[in-house]
């Protein structure tokens, strides 16, 4: 289980005149993820997603609150070995181009303290899972977006780790990626994984996830399973329960999340 308790990210941001102000990028948001639930993070850009999820995977120190990640009943507290249970994806990670997917994981492999036997073991079940059998062993720099991003995915997985935390994994691939994507966390799921999973799609999410939290302006407006967020908003469809929730906390413009993989569904709404 992972959980975060009131964590706070405040920021300095330049004004007009070269005069300063702080802003809370998260603020106050509490949460938990239990063994074997998928939980996802909707919000519109600059909403405080990807800083949520760089404190939960403890890569950024919160200004306030904490993180506590437990495994097995036990609570990790050392940040190094913390990182050995998780698979922390974020959405504009660099790999090495000069390697191929399989070196690359190798090379992982080494660097978390896995065996050779158990990497080798490893990457054949990924390469299966991703579908990536037949550009593995290319250098990740010959390969397309869709390929470069199941490489990304699969370097999260060498060391097969308890926690997974994912930031717009699916944003911008084809339907064939994104679908090897959800299915391979779906089957992560049902192994007792956690799962944080961070996305665009009001499909996707409704598709994937056992419980959605909505934030808007670095707070929770919005939490539930899609179920229960229909009955909360009495809205049929995620967008206009999203749409509803950003009005009902003060009708800020915003750039509405897509629906599905094309693109449509963005809109812009004042209160």
């Amino acid at each position: 289980m992972i959980t975060a308790d009131n964590l706070v990210k405040t920021f300095t941001r330049n004004e007009k005149k070269n005069k300063k102000s702080d802003f809370n990028a998260v603020d106050g948001i509490s949460l938990s993820v239990k063994e074997g639930e998928i939980v996802g993070i909707l919000g519109p850009n600059g909403a405080g997603k990807t800083t949520l999820l760089r404190m939960m995977s403890k890569l950024m120190k919160p200004t306030g609150g904490m993180v506590s990640i437990r495994i097995g009943g036990q609570e990790i507290s050392d940040d190094i070995e913390v990182k050995r249970h998780i698979g922390y994806l974020s959405n504009n990670t660099k790999l090495y181009g000069r390697l191929s997917t399989r070196e690359l994981m190798q090379m992982l492999g080494v660097l978390y303290g896995v065996s050779e036997e158990d990497t080798r073991r490893r990457i054949d079940e990924i390469s299966e899972v991703l579908s990536m059998e037949s550009f593995i062993d290319n250098r990740i720099e010959k390969l397309s977006t869709g390929q470069t991003q199941r490489a990304s995915i699969a370097r999260c997985l060498v060391h097969d780790p308890q926690v997974y935390i994912f930031d717009e994994p699916t944003l911008g691939l084809d339907i064939i990626s994104s679908a090897a994507i959800v299915d391979f966390m779906k089957g992560e799921r049902k192994k007792g994984k956690t799962v944080l999973y961070s996305t665009h799609y009001m499909e996707e999410a409704e598709y994937l996830c056992d419980r959605i939290i909505m934030i808007h302006q670095g707070r929770i407006i919005g939490e539930g399973t899609p179920a229960e967020l229909r009955i909360q908003t009495g809205q049929d469809s995620l967008r206009d329960i999203f749409s509803g929730l950003i009005a009902a906390n003060g009708g800020l413009e915003f750039d509405m999340p897509d629906s599905g993989k094309d693109g449509a569904g963005k809109r812009r709404t004042r209160g």
